[in-house]
């Protein structure tokens, strides 16, 4: 299919898009070069919020990118641009004619990406609502926001490219509620608190992402945290999204010296661990774009990280 015969290419900047260069994000979504998209952009093939962008503009979620002239980009579009359906089972809290609310399990990648092109959310998405395949991002279907692979919990999808706007719009207006369980080495400082620090992708380990200066590349990152227990050496946090960035919360918690427990690539190897990172999107809100309803949702704990906090609190006990 050549990308001149996909007319109304439009699509929300999604969180995991955000801080990178249009010229980069465009070039990874489309699978062309980035010489040939820095071509383009040029050209005036590209708008961001409707206005004319530079191939170095960077891009914050909720943003919204726009092909004006699709005929300067005529090189073919990989399949992977196009997940395929794939009949996965999915835990759904809510579904309506806009909307769907999920409780994504922990493995699951949330959309596809290199060495992840089946078995996504988005795949199991797409066999379950087929008519997502036309909304936001043709790679990222419907998807407002994300989870990391092993970060269990909520997400809202939308369902027509009206609700992904607004819903983005809220994102980029914090006005979405966002909240985690986690568990984390140590007990915190203050029983509650704010961790405002910028974020950005660590120069010099491209898949880990660091706290940098604004100068440096950063993001404006904020994020909230209330201590529920502490006992042994760790603390149970409810933990509150301001912004969203890539890792944000295992960033944030590692850099104060509370890295979530089991997390992989910012934490300590201090055993017990449990069977994964333990953390999870367990409350969220927001407002339905349609009918302008305030809607909240809860997701318990999974049975792996229940079980793990459970023998954590006997031990607590004793």
């Amino acid at each position: 299919m050549q990308q001149n015969d996909l007319p109304g290419f439009d699509f929300a900047v999604s969180d995991d898009l955000a801080g990178q260069r249009l010229d980069r994000a465009l070039a990874s979504l489309m699978g062309l070069s980035r010489t040939r998209i820095q071509e383009a952009i040029k050209a005036g093939a590209a708008q961001v919020d409707g206005k004319s962008a530079r191939a170095s503009q960077i891009l914050e979620a909720g943003q919204r990118i726009t092909l004006v002239n699709e005929a300067t980009l005529t090189a073919s579009v990989p399949a992977t641009d196009s997940p395929a359906a794939d009949d996965i089972p999915l835990r759904i809290l809510y579904k309506d004619d806009y909307l769907l609310v999920v409780d994504k399990p922990a493995g699951m990648v949330t959309h596809p990406a290199p060495g992840y092109s089946s078995g996504t959310l988005v795949n199991a998405l797409l066999a379950h609502t087929p008519a997502l395949a036309g909304v936001g991002d043709r790679a990222r279907p419907g998807i407002v926001h994300r989870l990391d692979k092993d970060t269990s919990g909520l997400l809202v999808v939308a369902k027509d490219p009206a609700t992904h706007a607004a819903l983005a719009q809220q994102m980029k207006d914090r006005a979405m509620i966002k909240r985690y369980l986690t568990l984390v080495e140590g007990a915190m400082p203050t029983a509650e608190g704010v961790i405002d620090a910028p974020i950005g992708r660590d120069p010099r380990q491209r898949l880990r992402m660091g706290l940098l200066s604004v100068a440096s590349g950063g993001r404006e990152a904020r994020t909230r945290f209330r201590t529920l227990e502490e006992h042994g050496g760790r603390s149970l946090l409810d933990v509150q999204l301001e912004t969203g960035r890539t890792h944000q919360i295992r960033v944030h918690l590692a850099a104060v010296h509370h890295p979530v427990v089991g997390d992989p690539v910012y934490g300590r190897a201090q055993r017990p661990l449990p069977p994964r990172q333990f953390l999870h999107a367990a409350h969220l809100e927001f407002r339905h774009p349609a009918t302008g309803e305030w809607l909240t949702f809860d997701a318990p704990l999974p049975d792996d990280l229940a079980a793990f906090l459970a023998t954590w609190r006997a031990e607590g006990a004793r």
